[in-house]
């Protein structure tokens, strides 16, 4: 009855919430209740929206309620400014003292932290002064209707529509009352807009108008496209940069002007593109590399220097006591004597030395005589020993837990500019059981290793091959770890070691990892009733067991990872990611003679993978966005793998990051059924590994106020077996009914989003659940006034760090 009475509660403070948008106005203001623009065909809609000063608080439909309003509301209620500034003032009194004391007694631990907590102090009402209490700064105020904003905002409409080819259209704001509620409508008459006719370059020098006409194709602005006044501006920085990639080392972007002639009758435009000759020349001067110089100093001005200086390859290098490869560094740069100063060049020799993480700083300067150039960079070495300790929380499944890391890295370990790691983690988190329903249960994790980071291709490239690949950030890592995992149904240990190359594209858009080896010794230790029920699935027909028995998993895989538009970085922009990857396991067993393994009683696998996960974000507006994710991946054991892969090799489906109508892992696999209770709802006690994965996952954002975000979501898919399971019927793939097989989930999120964390809350809701007999597998219209949340088990509630995808 106590919850009843608090919900109801709640349900009336939200009620009187919504009610009260307009309360309290005084006479004569309004509530901005609704704007709407009018008229917009050709333009940026979204962008003209942008520009309109005052926008309606966010509200949730049919409720009417404005969180954040509510919010500032209940910090207004407890709100006082004198009596915050009484407390600042105490606070700035006591700290006078304070200071006056450790002047003259400087040795006073107690009364410097009291100093530092006075301080701390004082900021924070500093804050709550100017932006409000917690509860104010987070929701935020009603938006009165003010009407010098909305001429500025007609203004600015106008401008935007001018700057975009529009030169004839008209923008005029009309506002509306009802009540204490204003509404504006922006009512925008857009014309025809102008196009380019023809855009051309006028320059004194025969060889910056070649330049610049065999790279047209490139121009940002084309002939029988819309005039966009930004467009300008793109294409003077285009043009800078082009000509800076050409050896016009003083060349800016100051040298070019615009002239724009418009012809209202055809509604088109000229565009010429002036290039003006500098001060104290006839022409702009094309600059040659005449020496190269590098130069590491010492790390701080205590130690004095012991350079060594050495030429290799046209090249002049002072080092720091001389302790570094000559040969891998010239690699990384790509100023060279004799060619024409490139700004890009430049730039790719200051990132892929940065890359090499040896160094503080890069930093890259000219002298010029005449029309030649000497390059000089100069650098300084990172501390040669540095060691990182973190604590924070980290989520796979379910909960998230804490973790402590520990890392030491040694730089410069043999010279060569190589990087050894030392590497420690201890983890805590919240899983389901793979052999218990319902509930969480701790998971411990453990992994150390050490690692060794060669700045190149150690094997079989030569000299050539290492300046051919300088480019690409090569690595060799060389890794001997171990790794402890402590789950309520078993442990595993596993002894591995890995040597892999990796590369990536100078925009860092396309990055590859190649294992030549991914070897691991694994031992696993079963609690009784997860090995009775492997027992009972082998008895059955299946051999799921054998995952489990001390082995040797070894394996060659590739991956790659296409970044496009930088996925991940900029939330304002179209942008998507895909990731291939492909294994293939047990090669080295074809090498090596079987007895070595029975001899040793180690189980071995065969198998083949492959993963393809394609991501997309597409921003809708500032305030919206729609992302998807396609995610399909096959695991096919072979040879002596008797049907079984490594547990660690299986595809699951369900969880915070796959289907989050199902519980982690619990999903599938196809049309299988698991035992039904007595009250008709399903036993999802065991984790269902398989060999296919289906999986895709649409998901609405749009941030509601502060930091708040919410989601509207619907995830589909499941996971399969290639052949049929004597233990789970229905498991295995067709073609003439997988499609019937999709599990389909719904829901809603409420996420954090603090930039640096996101904090993540997901309700899925089952809606096509394949586990049902045929007719009976939509289920989403058995939620209802009196079972909101469905039959019992049907909502998913998922608890999660970081986007979903």
């Amino acid at each position: 009855m106590n919850n009843f009475k608090y919900i109801n509660f709640i349900i009336v403070l939200l009620l009187f919430s919504a009610c009260s948008l307009s309360k309290g106005l005084k006479e004569n203001q309004y509530l901005v209740y609704d704007v709407d623009v009018r008229g917009v065909d050709k333009a940026d809609a979204e962008a003209i929206r942008n520009l309109i000063s005052q926008k309606p608080n966010t509200r949730v439909p049919i409720v009417n309620f404005a969180p954040g309003v509510f919010l500032h509301d209940i910090g207004s209620i407890t709100y006082d400014s004198s009596k915050i500034a009484e407390r600042k003032a105490a606070l700035e009194a006591e700290r006078e003292i304070l200071e006056q004391r450790l002047i003259d007694n400087p040795g006073q631990r107690k009364e410097r932290r009291r100093y530092i907590k006075t301080n701390s102090l004082i900021s924070s009402l500093e804050r709550n002064l100017e932006y409000g209490n917690w509860f104010m700064r987070t929701g935020n105020q009603r938006v009165v209707y003010d009407s010098l904003k909305k001429i500025e905002s007609e203004k600015q409409i106008g401008f935007y529509l001018v700057n975009n080819g529009f030169f004839d259209a008209q923008v005029a704001a009309a506002t509306t009352t009802s009540g204490k509620k204003a509404y504006i409508t922006y009512n925008i008459v857009e014309n025809d807009p102008y196009l380019i006719d023809t855009a051309y370059t006028r320059s004194d020098d025969p060889n910056i108008y070649q330049i610049l006409n065999i790279r047209q194709g490139s121009s940002n602005i084309l002939p029988n496209t819309r005039y966009i006044q930004a467009n300008l501006s793109r294409e003077r920085q285009w043009v800078e940069d082009i000509l800076r990639e050409n050896g016009y080392y003083t060349f800016s972007k100051s040298y070019i002007e615009y002239n724009v002639y418009k012809d209202t009758v055809d509604k088109k435009v000229t565009v010429e593109q002036l290039i003006r000759k500098p001060i104290y020349a006839d022409q702009h001067r094309v600059y040659t590399i005449d020496s190269v110089s590098f130069t590491i100093s010492s790390p701080n001005e205590v130690i004095l220097d012991r350079e060594l200086s050495s030429r290799f390859d046209e090249k002049t290098f002072v080092f720091y006591r001389g302790n570094y490869s000559e040969k891998i560094i010239n690699s990384r740069i790509f100023i060279n004597q004799g060619d024409h100063y490139n700004r890009r060049d430049i730039l790719e020799t200051q990132r892929q030395l940065a890359n090499l993480d040896i160094f503080r700083f890069v930093n890259i300067g000219f002298d010029t005589l005449g029309n030649t150039i000497q390059a000089h960079i100069t650098t300084s070495p990172s501390q040669k020993y540095q060691v990182i300790n973190q604590l924070g929380a980290s989520v796979t499944e379910q909960l998230p837990g804490p973790f402590f890391s520990h890392s030491l890295r040694n730089r410069n370990f043999f010279g060569g500019l190589e990087i050894f790691e030392l590497n420690f983690r201890a983890g805590l988190e919240g899983v389901a059981s793979a052999t218990a329903e319902g509930g969480v249960y701790r998971s411990r994790e453990l992994n150390t290793s050490v690692s060794i980071l060669f700045p190149q291709f150690i094997f079989p490239f030569n000299t050539w091959a290492l300046n051919q690949f300088g480019r690409y950030n090569p690595r060799t890592r060389a890794l001997l770890g171990y790794n402890y995992v402590n789950r309520p149904e078993y442990t595993r240990e596993a002894l591995n070691t890995i040597l892999s190359y990796n590369w990536a594209t100078r925009d860092l858009r396309q990055q590859f990892t190649l294992n030549f080896l991914d070897a691991n010794f694994i031992r696993s230790s079963l609690n009784p009733s997860f090995q009775e029920r492997l027992e009972e699935l082998q008895n059955q027909g299946n051999n799921l067991i054998n995952s489990f028995l001390s082995s040797y998993v070894s394996s060659i895989s590739g991956q790659a990872i296409i970044n496009f538009n930088e996925y991940g970085l900029f939330r304002k922009r179209n942008a998507s990611l895909l990731r291939l990857f492909v294994e293939s396991g047990g090669t080295s067993y074809n090498f090596v003679r079987p007895a070595f393994f029975e001899e040793r009683t180690l189980a071995y696998f065969q198998f083949l993978k492959f993963q393809a996960d394609w991501r997309r974000y597409i921003p809708l507006g500032n305030v919206s966005t729609f992302a998807y994710r396609t995610n399909l991946g096959l695991a096919q054991p072979y040879g002596i793998s008797d049907g079984v892969l490594p547990y660690e090799k299986y595809f699951f489906a369900g969880g915070s990051t796959s289907n989050r109508a199902w519980q982690p892992r619990r999903l599938g696999p196809g049309s299988f059924t698991p035992i039904t209770r007595e009250d008709g709802t399903f036993d999802y006690r065991f984790e269902q590994p398989g060999e296919i994965v289906f999986e895709t996952m649409f998901e609405y954002r749009r941030k509601l106020f502060s930091y708040f975000d919410g989601a509207f979501f619907v995830d589909a898919g499941n996971i399969w077996t290639f052949l049929p399971d004597p233990t789970r019927e229905g498991a295995n793939f067709r073609f003439d009914r997988f499609y019937k097989e999709i599990a389909v989930g719904t829901g809603l999120g409420l996420r954090m989003d603090f930039d640096f964390l996101v904090l993540r809350l997901d309700m899925g809701v089952k809606a096509y659940d394949p586990a049902r007999e045929e007719g009976e597998r939509f289920v989403l219209d058995r939620l209802n006034f009196r079972r909101p949340l469905g039959d019992p088990g049907q909502a998913v509630f998922n608890i999660g760090i970081g986007y979903p995808f």
